[in-house]
């Protein structure tokens, strides 16, 4: 089982890691994205809304321990992109660098969780391939008394795509840690994977060997939450 610890530094200048992981936030404007990175590379809270203009990014380093004898240095790069439609193309761009992707909604904004579903049409239209790793987090958990979108509904939708979810705030910090940590698993997993010879990779729509996020729930898939951990994902 594998564990993961952290260090923050404001700028990061040697190359002294074994992997570089690039991990992308999607979502509509306003549902907290940059707020939620800010909390997970800095653990303060932005209060001020400022709109992403394009798209910014955000570092830290990691180690990942595959297991007790092995360990390996992740340098990890967080963009931020904006979420207005006039940005699309430019972000679009970015997708298939990407290795992972968080997709978030606003718990208390109905739209915002309708438009995950274009969301993800988009990633598989524009990803490196067809079913990349992704987490679906519901943040703003904190105001609860404006929350429209149930935990049931939103549990309901991630089971159906195959995604694992966890509902978030970027105000206290609740599961940002465990939501990020849970997608670099995820990435891992299946790096390893195709170190090994497991699975083979190639482009977007291709016929390469690529497995579908391990949140998944078809058959001869793994399901993380037969494993006994909550939320669909065993990331600890």
């Amino acid at each position: 089982m594998a564990d993961m610890t952290s260090s923050k530094s404001n700028q990061y200048f040697d190359t002294d890691y074994d992997y570089l992981i690039k991990l992308l936030s999607l979502g509509d404007s306003g549902v907290g994205k940059t707020s939620f990175l800010v909390q997970y590379t800095d653990g303060i809270f932005q209060n001020q809304f400022i709109t992403t203009v394009g798209i910014d990014f955000r570092e830290k380093r990691l180690t990942y321990k595959h297991n007790k004898e092995k360990s390996s240095k992740i340098h990890l790069q967080l963009w931020d992109t904006a979420g207005q439609e006039r940005f699309r193309s430019l972000t679009t761009a970015f997708y298939r660098d990407a290795m992972g992707f968080i997709l978030m909604f606003d718990l208390t904004n109905e739209q915002s969780f309708i438009n995950c579903r274009n969301w993800l049409f988009e990633l598989e239209q524009h990803a490196y391939c067809d079913r990349p790793d992704i987490v679906l987090c519901g943040n703003k958990s904190d105001i609860a008394d404006k929350i429209v979108i149930t935990e049931n509904r939103a549990r309901q939708f991630a089971s159906d795509h195959g995604l694992p979810y966890f509902e978030t705030s970027a105000a206290t910090g609740q599961n940002i840690d465990v939501a990020v940590s849970c997608l670099i698993e995820l990435i891992m997993r299946r790096m390893d994977a195709i170190i090994s010879g497991e699975i083979t990779l190639s482009g977007n729509n291709g016929d390469a060997n690529i497995p579908p996020p391990m949140g998944a729930k078809k058959k001869g898939d793994v399901n993380l939450e037969e494993k006994g951990v909550s939320g669909v994902c065993n990331c600890f």
